[in-house]
């Protein structure tokens, strides 16, 4: 870890606690005391308000605050390969708002750092989905944002063609599909289907609210893996 993003670490680590000693520090960034001493030194100062002192433990005093873009490399890192995901995976509508997140990033970072945004050399390939399955992914996610039920016409994998209203109540992506976790109203009870299988998906004038045994977590709660957690 660069020394400069081992002190935006320690910050972090400050943040929002009532105080940490220097070995609790050292433990979590696997450097020695010595080391956390020196750092904290060096914070105290630049201006940086940490209070306390070696042997009795660290804070930072209360209401500072970092800008929220202050990223260390590998966080710069993951979001830009979260970035390249959503664009090869996801919808048109968040492969867009992705990619202005990036440009919103990169405007805000010191010069000096802006090429790491372009060092990540992690990439998807942008054909992983059918373009029409990503149209129904971006209708499916405004469905879930919005509590609107949806209503289906779905190929059944015995080549049937049903149709169904659906409490939509989450996307997995399990390659190589995506998969919609809802709430059958013609089953009553939770159903997946394969956003592929989806021939037409429209949001109708309804809408939903959780109600106990039909929310995703009570989904998950049915689950053979997750029974008696």
């Amino acid at each position: 870890m660069r020394r400069a993003d081992r002190l935006f670490q320690i910050i972090e680590h400050l943040r929002g606690r009532a105080s940490l000693t220097a070995r609790e520090l050292a433990q979590r960034l696997e450097v020695s005391e010595r080391t956390i001493y020196r750092d904290v030194q060096d914070l105290m100062t630049s201006g940086v308000p940490i209070e306390g002192a070696a042997g009795v433990g660290y804070a930072l005093r209360r209401g500072f605050d970092l800008p929220p873009i202050m990223f260390d490399a590998q966080e710069l890192e993951a979001l830009v390969v979260s970035a390249r995901l959503v664009q090869a995976l996801g919808g048109a509508g968040l492969a867009d708002a992705a990619q202005r997140a990036l440009h919103k990033i990169e405007a805000v970072l010191p010069p000096a750092r802006r090429h790491e945004l372009a060092a990540a050399r992690l990439y998807a390939p942008p054909q992983a989905v059918n373009p029409r399955t990503t149209e129904q992914l971006d209708l499916l996610r405004r469905a879930i944002a919005t509590r609107h039920v949806v209503a289906l016409e779905y190929t059944r994998e015995d080549g049937e063609r049903s149709r169904r209203e659906l409490r939509p109540l989450a996307i997995v992506y399990w390659p190589p599909n995506w998969l919609m976790t809802a709430w059958c109203e013609l089953r009553s009870d939770f159903r997946t289907f394969r956003t592929d299988r989806i021939h037409s998906a429209e949001l109708t004038a309804r809408t939903f609210r959780d109600e106990p045994g039909k929310s995703f977590d009570d989904f998950l709660r049915s689950l053979p893996d997750c029974r008696g957690s």
